[in-house]
């Protein structure tokens, strides 16, 4: 336990702690678990905050492969973070800070830097208990001023960079009051070749976490179905928690549909008791259930949205995706969402055809620019829904370039350095940066909104506010070129180019930011919620061009 000359010794901040591991295999979904336990402590009337625990040795998230480690999630601040950050900002419709994600390379530097410059003179630095305090430290921090901190230690139980965390969770185990700390073990309960549900993974899993000293209070099984009877008492049995805590966490069609498998689990209530805090939660009558009725409604149309990107995997436009579900909720319609490679509509427009809608979402590197410039050609030569982010809102001003200013060599620095037209280009102060990480231009800024544009029926009030990442942007020299026509730059901030839209169309509409970082199920995004309800309106009226319907306005 650190004393008062430890130099990471803080008082306990924080007051109630639910950390969550996970073991057997990684990707079960420990992430959806604890932001589902968070939706059940609020729902229950609880202040609830979440740290997510990443043991790589990257200072964040920003300069990893999307292949590897899915999308790279944004917060108001510009951190760049892990995308299990926005499940908990999505879940538990908050805003989070750096502060919530805490990686290996955040805290060594951290340690390091206090080293080299003196603090811990004459002594021996070493992982326990420096690493350690300075982890601890941090999720009391986090935690200070909240009811509940549910921590989520990332990885697997057993790997050896998860280990310095781990020894920080035991000594969080012997620093708290016995309620004031919980660990909930998520693991994988797999099926035999006869359709047996198998607890021996668990079992060992479970071993492996004693061994480190540490005895989970719950274990949630993973499981494509229901756990059965048998199988829960015997991993209560062999793993020494009551039947009461060992809980099922099957296979759902939606992640948002998890917290009410949880609440019939007793899940929620279990975790209550055990922190001494279920007498302060509201009475069942009096919980928040806008989550559960907007979740389980009825679904009363259905659209089809072609994703076009370069990344063939989902968790790298997880917020994509999700921000259309959100829209989808609040519209009471059927989001899906065809996926359409960029390489492969180059020269072809056929995956395109017979969608409702088309998302250009962002993306860094020159592999299937083409393709994306291509579809928001077709997007707007067809009347088809068009919503660009990002790299989509830069492609979209590229081609309206090359077809209908007939700059037909103009392009982005980024992708042709010797274009004669940059109508994209660097930002200024991003010419002598050097380091990648953490450099680009990052977190919320506020634009202004042209009244009586498309962005003025979208977003209540004169402004808008987004999460932005990226180094290049509209270039001011084309701006008047650019807005001779059709073309109009509808929101801005101080002379930079943040929102566009095309007169002549049905829905037509880009940001420079990222609108579907600040979605959530009880508040979807405005620019989401308007290019599916334009995608509803086509689908119902076959609209043909000089098409006239629904405006976007009647989507908020």
């Amino acid at each position: 336990m650190p004393t008062e000359s430890s130099p990471e010794y803080d008082e306990t901040l924080g007051d109630k702690f639910v950390f969550v591991t996970g073991g057997v295999m990684s990707g079960l979904g420990k992430g959806i678990t604890a932001a589902s336990l968070g939706r059940l402590l609020e729902n229950a009337g609880f202040d609830v905050t979440a740290v997510k625990i990443d043991p790589y040795l990257n200072v964040d998230a920003g300069t990893m492969n999307p292949f590897q480690h899915g999308e790279v999630y944004v917060l108001d601040d510009g951190a760049e973070v892990d995308l299990d950050l926005g499940n908990y900002e999505r879940f538990l419709d908050v805003e989070m800070t750096a502060a919530n994600n805490i990686t290996t390379g955040k805290v060594y530097q951290d340690v390091i830097e206090k080293e080299r410059s003196g603090e811990y003179l004459g002594k021996t630095v070493q992982i326990i208990p420096h690493i350690t305090d300075n982890i601890k430290k941090r999720i009391r921090e986090v935690a200070e001023g909240h009811d509940v901190c549910i921590i989520e230690v990332g990885g697997t139980v057993g790997d050896i960079e998860g280990m310095p965390f781990l020894e920080a969770l035991r000594q969080f185990q012997t620093e708290e009051a016995s309620d004031d700390f919980l660990l909930t073990h998520v693991t994988l309960l797999p099926y035999s070749e006869a359709g047996e549900q198998k607890t021996k993974p668990t079992q060992h899993s479970v071993k492996e976490v004693r061994s480190i000293g540490l005895q989970p209070d719950i274990i949630v099984g993973r499981c494509e179905d229901q756990l059965e009877e048998k199988p829960r008492e015997k991993i209560a049995l062999f793993c020494d928690v009551p039947t009461d805590a060992v809980i099922s966490n099957p296979d759902v069609d939606e992640i948002y549909e998890v917290p009410e498998v949880l609440e019939a689990e007793g899940f929620g209530e279990y975790v209550m008791e055990q922190l001494g805090i279920a007498d302060d939660a509201y009475p069942e009558d009096d919980r928040d259930y806008r989550w559960r009725d907007r979740v389980t409604a009825e679904r009363t149309d259905s659209v089809e949205i072609a994703l076009v990107g370069k990344y063939g995997m989902d968790d790298a436009y997880m917020s994509v995706y999700e921000a259309l579900r959100h829209a989808g909720m609040e519209l009471n319609t059927s989001v899906e969402t065809r996926w359409v490679h960029a390489e492969d509509i180059t020269d072809s427009v056929q995956s395109l055809t017979g969608v409702d809608g088309i998302i250009v979402p962002g993306g860094f590197g020159e592999r299937g620019v083409g393709g994306k410039i291509r579809a928001a050609q077709y997007a707007r030569e067809n009347d088809v829904p068009y919503l660009g982010l990002c790299l989509g809102f830069q492609v979209a001003v590229i081609e309206y370039a090359q077809n209908v200013l007939g700059l037909t060599a103009a392009h982005s620095t980024e992708f042709d350095e010797d274009t004669p037209h940059p109508v994209i280009d660097i930002m200024p102060e991003q010419y002598d940066v050097e380091n990648l990480g953490g450099t680009m231009r990052l977190g919320a800024y506020t634009a202004a909104i042209e009244s009586d544009s498309l962005a003025d029926t979208l977003y209540t009030g004169d402004t808008c506010e987004g999460r932005h990442r990226h180094r290049f942007e509209v270039n001011p020299d084309y701006i008047d070129r650019l807005e001779a026509g059709q073309l109009t730059f509808s929101g801005e901030m101080n002379n930079r180019m943040e929102l566009v839209e095309y007169a002549k169309h049905p829905f037509f509409f880009g940001t420079q930011f990222h609108p579907e970082y600040n979605s959530r199920p009880l508040s979807p995004s405005p620019a989401f919620v308007g290019l599916v309800t334009a995608t509803l309106d086509r689908s119902a009226y076959a609209t043909t061009t000089g098409w006239e319907g629904k405006p976007a306005a009647d989507a908020r």
